[in-house]
């Protein structure tokens, strides 16, 4: 097998492409595609349960797949394939809420598969610090689009093309990854090593650190915008919050070599400050703008801390991402979005403040249970 870690003139720039294309699509995804729907008429109750089914079929997948399948090459390409027809679906059903309801099924349980499957390849190839060089280019991806049809969408199908081109570019930079899979691909169903109750509070609070995201991700344009602020300049605050993100990338190398479990304390912690902070001051963009950069944190380096934490507990690499994927933007992602749909108002980014603040607690107790276990004492 090829040592990629000293062969990647090639790997790392298509696994760059591969992450600025996908991100760029869960931006137009997350970022402009809720407000169109309110446009087309979409109460927000049934915004946050679209926005509900495709993170629950990311939950479900990892189930299936500890018990029936394994993420082989072949599933893999199938996924990119069926994330494409998703958005190609969404063209044509947008405007019936249980035909889109069914394609964004399609869709999220395509999305759920592609991506643990190209980090498992980048956490095997690439050293902590170079995958987070490689992974920003998802967040140039993400803030490009935020950007661009922050300035130039004018009517709800705009959004719904501009998804479809940026799963076709996924598609394709996706499959000519696969030439650097060299992990194995046997199916997880005989591992009884395999555990989620063995770090139930790891996987509670990761949770619920993403149930806080729901209102975020779901309606924080809208919030925004309801509080005088123009569309132009919530892209403007989306693309600050991932400038803050790639500074963090390119530069969370060192933090990483730190204690995982004190890092995903620090950043849920801050998570919360954050929600409290557009709680209190929704009408500043200097302090809204201020929240923003802790998404440097908050996501950056809780995320490539949290998978690299999983991909150390577990020898299953391909399962345990699914299952995080699943857990935190699956079922976290889904109940998120049906929470915030109910709760969007004056009070929804209290609320989520709170529920952070649970999970802080919670992987407070899976660190001390993990220092009780290393000692022997439980």
């Amino acid at each position: 097998m090829p040592n990629l870690k000293q062969n990647t003139s090639l790997f790392s720039p298509l696994l760059g492409a591969y992450y600025f294309f996908y991100f760029a699509l869960v931006g137009v995804y997350v970022i402009f595609m809720p407000k169109v729907l309110l446009d087309l008429g979409y109460s927000t109750v049934e915004v946050g349960i679209i926005y509900a089914a495709a993170p629950f079929m990311r939950f479900l997948l990892p189930f299936i797949f500890r018990h029936y399948l394994a993420l082989t090459t072949r599933v893999y390409l199938l996924s990119l394939l069926f994330t494409f027809i998703g958005t190609v679906i969404f063209i044509n059903s947008v405007e019936s809420f249980w035909l889109y309801l069914l394609a964004n099924l399609l869709f999220g349980a395509s999305m759920g598969i592609s991506l643990p499957y190209i980090e498992t390849i980048a956490l095997s190839s690439l050293s902590k610090n170079r995958y987070g060089k490689v992974r920003l280019w998802g967040s140039l991806g993400f803030m490009g689009i935020a950007l661009w049809l922050g300035k130039i969408l004018e009517t709800p199908y705009e959004a719904l093309y501009y998804l479809s081109a940026m799963a076709f570019f996924t598609f394709i930079f996706g499959a000519l990854l696969t030439k650097y899979d060299t992990t194995l691909h046997e199916s997880a169903q005989d591992d009884v090593s395999f555990s989620l109750s063995k770090y139930w509070a790891f996987w509670t609070s990761v949770f619920l650190m993403q149930v806080g995201f729901g209102g975020f991700y779901n309606f924080f344009t809208i919030y925004e915008t309801s509080h005088g602020v123009s569309l132009e300049m919530v892209s403007w605050m989306w693309s600050f919050g991932v400038i803050c993100e790639i500074v963090m990338l390119y530069f969370q190398g060192p933090l990483l070599q730190r204690n995982l479990l004190n890092i995903l304390l620090f950043a849920t912690f801050i998570t919360a400050l954050r929600w409290m902070m557009l709680y209190l001051f929704p009408d500043s963009v200097t302090l809204t703008f201020a929240s923003q950069s802790l998404h440097a944190i908050s996501f950056a380096l809780y995320h490539t801390a949290a998978i690299t934490y999983v991909f150390s507990l577990y020898t299953q690499k391909k399962l345990a991402q699914q299952f995080f994927l699943g857990i935190a933007f699956g079922l976290g992602g889904s109940v998120g979005a049906v929470l915030s749909g109910q709760i969007y108002g004056e009070k929804m980014f209290l609320i989520e403040a709170i529920i952070t603040f649970m999970a802080f607690m919670v992987l407070w107790i899976h660190q001390k249970r993990r220092i009780a276990y290393e000692t022997n004492e439980i």
